[in-house]
């Protein structure tokens, strides 16, 4: 367990305090996941997360607060799922399961909502720089991660010396997006499962031997 983050206005905040900040999160992350960030009132993470206006006042002073800390919380669920299926990748093979996963993940609403950090970034990029700054880095990390792994398959002798394991990363997680969009304006998974394969058959064709 963490120490108890900080209020607002920088006082300690008791296990109460943290445990009802807590909540509040939790419940502006679904319904911001679910509604969108704009269409997402106080009044209604208040309800949702039954607590007071005064409760609600008291560890955000404002929407703003809490979107900027709905972008943090999130930015750390993604990266701690995404370290767990990337940290150790070191063959094609993997990269296939890490596909399946996202795939299968997103298949469970049939496409609907699209990425948590993606949708999150197409509200905010254009509102709030302090918002969009988190998750550009975000982003940037999953990225890294994808790189990394690739990096470690070319000097196993899994790719091919000539392969660019930052562009790889960078059009796999491309991919990924926009295979995001496609099939959450579609609901439907398969022009996520196309924008991937087509993404991992390009990888593919640097696989040595």
């Amino acid at each position: 367990m963490g120490k108890p983050e900080n209020a607002p206005t920088g006082r300690r905040l008791t296990s109460r305090g943290a445990t009802t900040r807590a909540r509040i999160v939790a419940a502006a992350l679904e319904l911001m996941y679910m509604k969108g960030v704009n269409a997402t009132t106080l009044d209604d993470v208040r309800a949702a997360s039954n607590t007071s206006k005064s409760q609600l006042y008291n560890h955000f002073p404002d929407k703003e607060a809490l979107v900027r800390a709905v972008v943090e919380a999130r930015a750390a669920q993604v990266l701690e799922r995404e370290r767990g299926n990337l940290e150790r990748l070191k063959s094609f093979n993997g990269l296939v399961r890490w596909r399946n996963a996202l795939v299968q993940r997103n298949a469970l609403q049939n496409g609907a909502y699209g990425c948590a950090l993606g949708s999150l970034a197409s509200e905010l990029a254009d509102q709030d720089d302090q918002a969009r700054t988190t998750l550009a880095a975000s982003f940037a990390e999953w990225e890294g991660l994808l790189a990394a792994g690739l990096r470690r398959m070319r000097e196993n002798g899994v790719l091919r010396p000539q392969a660019d394991p930052e562009r790889l990363a960078t059009g796999l997680l491309a991919a990924l997006q926009g295979g995001y969009l496609l099939a959450e304006a579609a609901h439907d998974i398969k022009p996520m499962e196309v924008a991937l394969d087509m993404a991992l058959d390009h990888v593919k064709s640097f696989l040595a031997g």
